[in-house]
């Protein structure tokens, strides 16, 4: 599939335009409506708005991840995501999204994505055109986790440099691998009496073998979803505590 001048494809432009103007398919909250369950949290309504003022985020536990989209010599489409470090504090050697916790100087959510993807892999934030930001998802700790998806038009144009700090290795894999039932295995946990399944995908990639599970692959099967407009081949059974504001 050709390029055009600005290093993407017209269906990849296309993609950018069409995304502006979607909802997510399936948002991430367990309950019949859109928002979040409250529990006791006076500050329900900012925390739940993905790109809130930077004083109401700096007061809640918050954090961004850049979903970082762009298309192969093949024209399929594929998504940036990086090994964390070994000498990490938390999660050390998992698999991620680029992204971290808000800082106080940050605008918005889309501001922490981008900044804290140029920190960890050099990835420029002009090179990214943000096109929508989902559901705050929430860990068992309370923290929001805000997906900001962003098309990378032109991939030529990025040279992955990691920050040996925080990232081991930086890979990619095909989006698509995140609806299908071929190479994912689940294990049921349970929560404050709430069961739910934990999703792995197994991916080889040309610099190692990885695994991404956990609230990584929670992110991007509702970020395949919405792209490809349509639910995963295999039910998902969410855990309730990501829709939960504590």
């Amino acid at each position: 599939m050709g390029s055009n001048d600005f290093g993407g494809s017209q269906r990849l432009l296309d993609l950018v335009q069409q995304l502006r103007f979607l909802k997510p398919l399936c948002p991430p909250s367990n309950t019949n409506n859109n928002h979040p369950i409250e529990l006791n949290n006076p500050n329900a309504e900012s925390e739940t708005n993905p790109i809130a003022k930077p004083s109401e985020r700096i007061r809640t536990k918050r954090a961004a991840v850049l979903i970082c989209i762009f298309e192969d010599e093949n024209g399929n489409l594929r998504v940036i995501l990086t090994k964390r470090a070994s000498t990490l504090s938390t999660h050390s050697g998992d698999v991620s999204l680029p992204g971290g916790k808000t800082e106080e100087g940050d605008a918005n959510d889309i501001e922490t994505a981008l900044r804290e993807a140029k920190e960890e892999i050099g990835l420029d934030p002009s090179l990214v055109d943000v096109v929508t930001v989902l559901e705050p998802i929430y860990t068992k700790i309370g923290m929001a986790v805000v997906p900001v998806l962003g098309i990378l038009l032109d991939r030529r144009a990025f040279t992955p440099t990691p920050n040996a700090a925080e990232v081991e290795a930086i890979f990619d894999a095909p989006l698509d691998m995140f609806l299908k039932d071929k190479n994912r295995r689940e294990e049921e946990r349970e929560w404050m009496g709430n069961k739910y399944l934990l999703h792995f995908f197994d991916y080889e990639a040309e610099n190692g073998k990885y695994v991404i599970w956990a609230l990584t692959a929670g992110i991007l099967i509702a970020a395949a979803s919405l792209v490809y407009q349509r639910p995963p081949d295999f039910q998902e059974r969410k855990p309730q505590f990501w829709s939960i504001i504590r």
